[in-house]
């Protein structure tokens, strides 16, 4: 696309060529069900009104609008923007996979880096607390890993406890 850029419009100057090749690749980007000749006559439809009425957004079209070299160079840049946004859409899936990878990735490193790292004092203040409520034997904790895996077990399994326990009471009720 940005190669395209550079070998049409030579007539405007880049200011001009820049306004309406973001025009062009933002028509084409919203309008992904149009082809490439729907817009193009949806661009010169608008285009020729928005002159005609006077308040064109882009006044250095007006001796240009008819000219075939004009048209020829729009469809070239029009096509490769519509060539671009396809190829990106059809690689939507892999750049999804890579983002769950590269998530998967920082959680494995992330907990490599807690299993070597000893547990923080909240950790065990924590879990010396759950041991005392629920009447548990305490046991050593070497990481912050092992310290935030042995917190979420005793908190799950006596949440499932409660919720067993809780069943029971209101089916006792009825």
């Amino acid at each position: 696309m940005y190669e395209i850029k550079k070998q049409i419009y030579p007539n405007l100057t880049r200011n001009q060529k820049s306004a309406l090749c973001n025009y062009l690749r933002a028509l084409v980007k919203k309008s992904p069900e149009l082809t490439v000749e729907n817009i193009l006559e949806k661009f010169k439809e608008d285009e020729r009104y928005y002159l005609e009425i006077g308040a064109s957004r882009f006044e250095f079209l007006a001796e240009m609008i008819d000219e075939d070299g004009f048209w020829a160079d729009t469809e070239k840049f029009v096509r490769e923007c519509r060539k671009y946004y396809d190829y990106k859409k059809s690689q939507e899936p892999i750049i999804q996979a890579n983002k769950e990878f590269e998530k998967k990735k920082r959680k494995f490193l992330q907990e490599v880096k807690m299993s070597k790292e000893p547990p923080t004092k909240k950790q065990l203040y924590y879990y010396e607390r759950l041991c005392k409520k629920y009447n548990l034997e305490k046991k050593e904790l070497t990481s912050k890993l092992e310290a935030r895996d042995e917190l979420d077990r005793i908190i799950t399994e006596h949440q499932e406890q409660a919720g067993i326990s809780h069943t029971n009471q209101t089916s006792n009720e009825e």
